[in-house]
């Protein structure tokens, strides 16, 4: 007889959504988690989109720790010396009416906090300081983990133990992640007054903004950098893909500094003090990231442990994967409890479940999205091709003002990319993007 139904490592919001559903339908769920308390080990935060949570959490907007909804989204280019912005806003991003929110910011230690008191409080048991070590197996099935050079058994083992998952490779799924696959992402987090935020961002209280950035401030180096408004606070920070960081000799954090002193960035940081900085790892290679598999004879394997995560340019997806990864593997649980099979044949209606999904349909439309990503031209020659762009319509010189099919044809032509090139550029964008 096993000490639990299902065991759960991690308790992010992969585990946290797994073992809230779980224990939900009472079934006997241990959580465990690495850190001191759950979300300790998580920087800062991010935007969080989709309706995983509260559509599955009764009173999710009444209770959840959430910072802004967000309601504008703007991308910016820029280079030294000027920037062009996209600038969008949607009021019905706000969820009025008793609907759910497009996204909201969120800061992790709260929101994992609050996502594990709400697995206890269905049922859930929560271990946090806790390191897995291994699993226990009989004849290749997992049975369990072994944690503190003691056995906890399980009917199932739930993995939900992030990008550098360990328990995935110990299960002959992943060898590990190579340099080409692979972000680095470095945030800081400054603080400000609500209503500074809601001036400078033009927002009203609850509400946010989210900004994608590209061009110079990742000097050169393919990945884009982001803001983020919280309730008090704005989250900054970056993603450049390692083996180019590799070979520019650069450090992130002075990468990141360039990117703060951006006159563009600055200004929107007057006044603030930063109060956290941090650094991770982040998934960038796509559907390729995925494990062999996600299910196997008493396992399965969810969120960023499964490499479930999109970044399309405009918004980096990964805590709604893994919300819908944890809850779809509970599910399989679920059903296979009632059959009271563990088995691989069992437990791949999880398989199942997130091929039908928009995790495995989203990853696959975006599947080549990391390669277009990683061209440098995106970030130097085409961001500064669109700034000469503008640059040459708004420029008052006492010169004749050209008309903008002359503007275009010399921003091109000044870009250093031929119209071959800038055709099969923007081709590969529309198709990847």
């Amino acid at each position: 007889m096993a000490d639990f139904d299902v065991i759960v490592v991690g308790a992010g919001v992969a585990g946290c959504t797994a073992a809230y559903k779980l224990a939900s339908e009472g079934l006997e769920v241990l959580l465990v988690e690495r850190a001191s308390e759950p979300g300790s080990k998580n920087l800062s935060g991010g935007i969080f989109y989709g309706r995983v949570l509260p559509d599955l959490i009764p009173g999710f907007y009444d209770e959840a720790p959430i910072e802004r909804r967000i309601t504008r989204n703007v991308i910016a280019f820029t280079r030294e010396g000027d920037a062009f912005n996209i600038d969008y806003s949607n009021r019905s991003y706000a969820g009025e009416g008793g609907e759910p929110a497009n996204g909201f910011s969120v800061l992790r230690a709260k929101l994992d906090m609050w996502l594990a008191e709400k697995a206890e409080e269905a049922g859930a048991s929560l271990v946090p300081g806790i390191c897995v070590e291994d699993f226990v197996t009989e004849g290749g099935v997992v049975k369990g983990i072994v944690a503190v050079g003691e056995e906890m058994t399980a009917d199932c083992v739930i993995v939900a133990d992030g990008i550098n998952s360990k328990l995935t490779e110990k299960l002959g799924q992943r060898s590990g992640f190579g340099f080409h696959d692979m972000g680095v992402g470095v945030k800081y987090l400054y603080s400000l007054p609500e209503e500074v935020i809601n001036d400078r961002f033009r927002c009203v209280s609850g509400e946010g903004v989210a900004y994608g950035i590209m061009g110079d401030v990742s000097e050169g180096i393919p990945g884009g950098g982001f803001l983020y408004t919280n309730q008090d606070t704005v989250s900054v920070g970056l993603v450049v893909h390692v083996d180019h960081l590799a070979e520019s000799g650069k450090r992130p954090y002075d990468v990141l500094d360039h990117m703060v002193s951006n006159p563009e960035i600055a200004k929107l940081l007057e006044g603030a003090e930063l109060v956290e900085y941090g650094a991770h790892m982040v998934a960038e290679g796509g559907a390729a990231n995925l494990p062999a598999s996600i299910c196997g004879d008493g396992w399965m394997i969810v969120g960023d442990a499964a490499g479930f995560a999109a970044n399309n340019g405009f918004t980096v997806r990964g805590m709604d994967f893994a919300a819908m990864s944890g809850l779809l593997a509970a599910e399989a649980a679920i059903e296979a409890k009632a059959r009271g099979d563990w088995s691989k044949a069992a437990l791949a209606s999880y398989q199942q479940k997130v091929d039908a999904s928009f995790i495995k349909k989203d990853m696959d439309t975006y599947s080549d999205a990391p390669s277009f990503m990683k061209d440098e031209r995106v970030y130097d020659e085409l961001v500064g091709m669109i700034c000469s762009i503008f640059e040459g319509v708004y420029k008052q010189d006492g010169t004749p003002k050209r008309n903008m099919l002359s503007i275009l044809l010399d921003a091109v032509k000044g870009s250093g990319l031929k119209f071959v090139q800038l055709g099969k550029l923007g081709l590969k964008a529309v198709r990847n993007l």
